[in-house]
């Protein structure tokens, strides 16, 4: 197999040997990148010189014997964080031109270890979507059906992993945004608990739902990442110091025998595409060969979810986006009469149909008189599935079921039915909701395209979710690659 198709742990093997340089594995992707970016418009930028440079730097440390997982690794970065001199646009015309002055601290964390940063991802615009059709830029492809969209707000950075433009890719996951792409593009994505991997640096939609998490090729290479970003940060208010810091490759073992494994059964309810819900009911059956234990269990609050976030996230974002008036930050309007209408125009102009939609029902919700009607009872609802899951984990182990309703949709089916493209977060926004921990890896395929399978833990429990995902890749071995023209080979 090819330089780009392989795993970082397979890669790592290869430079550890010295068989190959980082160099050769950089050069090797820049080539891909060539080859199928103009089909699959995953990445925002590209960063052909600055990844040349960081890899003979990695080069260095090799011949130094400071090899780690992660050296010489290319690595594609969603464009919501911050990289210093490098842009970081959230694919927005509001930020079309910024250029940070500082890393944000994952991508600081990858430098030190000597990732070599390819490219950076196009997403949904300041990660509000679940298509990657709002970016202002392009609209990202799905590499299985290049007619097919590959999930959002972290369609990029799904994407560019699928279609092997990087080895592994960094997502930001507010609702959903990694694990659904990942679903829908046949790769492995995990969010992390809420507090685990800090914030500092990400653009904020949502701050007490944001998270950034890795998305990779397989389950192993989701724990090396996970190893280089999860951590205490005193930059980020959010970071929590007092997890016992652990080595996620311990927990790569697959045996499971005794574990209990729960599914709601809210999750098999109408809307559940039919190839979706057998492969779901496939897996549940391969964890039970495995020696898993499978109970039946109730998310009774997991109806109301979809309005609790879509309120929460919404105020949330009316509440950081104020920032962007075009003085302080962002796209300052050319032509305007005084100080208001320049506010006005600058928005106006900056932002794009969706994220104007969220802000205005977030200010809704904030306003005099619909404070307590909305805002105050999503908080309520939100501590009520909480609550659930609570109930939940002191029965099973972990939670699983489907990662998404559907396979990847068409290009265009959805973008002018707003609630239609909000159910494609149904199952996922309740795991950040409740700040849980959740993964998704591919199960099989539907028609031909990827069905995701999401494992849900303990608040900080990542390592009980990777072993039960480990044990499932290994029995599966989904093997499935895209063409990038459509369909497996």
């Amino acid at each position: 197999m090819e330089l780009h198709g392989l795993t970082i742990h397979e890669l790592n093997e290869l430079l550890r040997k010295k068989e190959v340089s980082a160099v050769d594995v950089t050069k090797a992707y820049l080539k891909r990148i060539n080859e199928v970016e103009p089909k699959v418009d995953a990445l925002i930028c590209e960063t052909e010189d600055f990844a040349l440079k960081k890899a003979e730097k990695a080069d260095k440390m090799i011949k130094d014997g400071n090899i780690n997982d992660l050296t010489g690794i290319p690595v594609v970065i969603k464009d919501n964080m911050c990289t210093e001199n490098i842009r970081t646009t959230c694919a927005s015309k509001m930020l079309e031109d910024f250029v940070p002055p500082y890393n944000a601290t994952v991508v600081e964390n990858l430098n030190n270890l000597g990732a070599v940063m390819v490219g950076k991802a196009n997403l949904d615009e300041f990660a509000m979507g679940s298509s990657t059709e709002n970016s202002a830029f392009k609209t990202t492809k799905n590499p299985w059906d290049l007619e097919r969209v590959p999930g959002g707000s972290s369609g990029g950075s799904a994407a560019s992993v699928a279609a092997d433009e990087c080895a592994f890719s960094l997502g930001s996951d507010t609702g959903g945004s990694i694990r659904q792409p990942a679903s829908l593009c046949g790769v492995v994505g995990m969010k992390p608990t809420y507090g685990l991997v800090s914030r500092y640096g990400l653009v904020a939609f949502a701050s007490s739902l944001d998270q950034i998490g890795p998305i990779t090729k397989d389950v192993t290479d989701c724990a090396i990442v996970l190893n280089a970003i999860a951590g205490h940060d005193p930059k980020d208010s959010t970071s929590v110091d007092n997890v016992r810091k652990s080595d996620y490759k311990d927990f790569l073992k697959d045996d499971i025998k005794g574990m209990k494994i729960g599914y709601a059964k809210e999750f098999f309810r109408q809307g559940l595409d039919e190839g979706v819900k057998k492969s779901i009911e496939d897996a549940l059956k391969t964890f039970e060969e495995l020696g898993a234990e499978i109970r039946e269990i109730s998310l009774k609050y997991m109806d109301y979810a979809l309005a609790a976030y879509y309120i929460v996230a919404s105020a949330e974002a009316s509440s950081n986006l104020a920032r962007y008036d075009g003085i302080r930050y962002g796209h300052a309007a050319e032509k305007y009469e005084d100080l208001i209408d320049m506010y006005m125009v600058s928005r106006s102009e900056g932002f794009g149909k969706e994220v104007k939609r969220r802000i205005m029902l977030g200010t809704y919700a904030l306003s005099s008189g619909y404070y307590d009607a909305y805002y105050n009872k999503a908080l309520k609802v939100r501590t009520l599935i909480k609550q659930d899951y609570e109930k939940a984990f002191q029965d099973v182990d972990v939670v699983v079921g489907p990662t998404s309703p559907t396979t990847a949709f068409k290009i265009g089916e959805r973008v002018e039915d707003p609630l239609a493209m909000y159910l494609a977060d149904v199952y996922t926004v309740p795991v950040n909701i409740a700040g849980l921990p959740g993964l998704s890896l591919p199960c099989g395929l539907s028609d031909g395209l990827p069905v995701g399978l999401q494992i849900v833990g303990k608040h900080f429990d990542e390592g009980t979710i990777l072993n039960a995902a480990y044990a499932f890749e290994k029995a599966l071995s989904f093997n499935a690659k895209p063409s990038i023209k459509g369909g497996a080979k």
